[in-house]
């Protein structure tokens, strides 16, 4: 399905009945990466799987910034007329999940981060040189703008006082102390760190988040 919001077109998919549950996934994805999350979460929540614009079916653009990211999916909410559901977001869906929450908490239930990043330092320096270089083969600006954004500040995180999970790898690429400072911030967070994961081994293609979400919001 799609529906136009910002300007662009987007590309999502419904599945399941039940309390709503909006997916946003990692940069240079799809929503395609839930498929086995989904199959777990779809007898419980009503989910609404978004491709982000320049990824999957959705509109490509130029220039990619997270705060029109999360203005998509603010628009999206509004024009479906989503009431309080549940956003869970990986990587770059955990940026425009909490870019949204911060501007508009009062449209969102709860909030699920995975591998979140709050700076182009929370990022480690193996995968940010691997990133740079990808960038230099790569003609979209999807590697460029995890060089130069988010900006996430301390005054962002304090302003969400919905229900907040924060969750990571323990091989995460995202260095721990942020991931832990995010936890630490946001004024109503529990933190979890899946041990042996990496950024996306629990997540991508997997149950194991679907099975997080559902022991923790029941």
């Amino acid at each position: 399905m799609y529906i136009n919001v910002n300007g662009i077109k987007l590309h999502y998919e419904v599945y399941g009945n039940g309390e709503p549950l909006i997916m946003l996934h990692c940069n240079s994805m799809s929503s395609k990466i839930f498929n086995k999350a989904i199959t777990v979460l779809k007898n419980k929540y009503k989910i609404y799987a978004i491709d982000s614009r320049s990824h999957g079916k959705s509109e490509k653009v130029k220039i990619l910034h997270y705060e029109d990211m999360a203005e998509d999916v603010f628009q999206f909410i509004t024009k479906l007329g989503i009431e309080k559901p549940i956003v869970y977001g990986f990587s770059d869906g955990a940026i425009i999940g909490i870019i949204l929450a911060a501007e508009h908490q009062e449209l969102v239930k709860a909030l699920i981060l995975s591998g979140a990043s709050l700076s182009p330092e929370s990022t480690k320096d193996n995968a940010m040189k691997f990133f740079k270089l990808w960038s230099h083969i790569d003609r979209s600006d999807k590697m460029k703008i995890m060089m130069r954004e988010p900006n996430i500040t301390d005054e962002m995180l304090k302003k969400i006082e919905i229900p907040c999970f924060v969750t990571a790898g323990s091989r995460d690429l995202i260095k721990e102390e942020h991931t832990r400072h995010l936890a630490e911030t946001l004024p109503n967070a529990k933190l979890k760190i899946f041990q042996g994961e990496s950024h996306s081994s629990y997540i991508n293609r997997s149950t194991k988040i679907a099975r997080y979400i559902l022991e923790n919001l029941n």
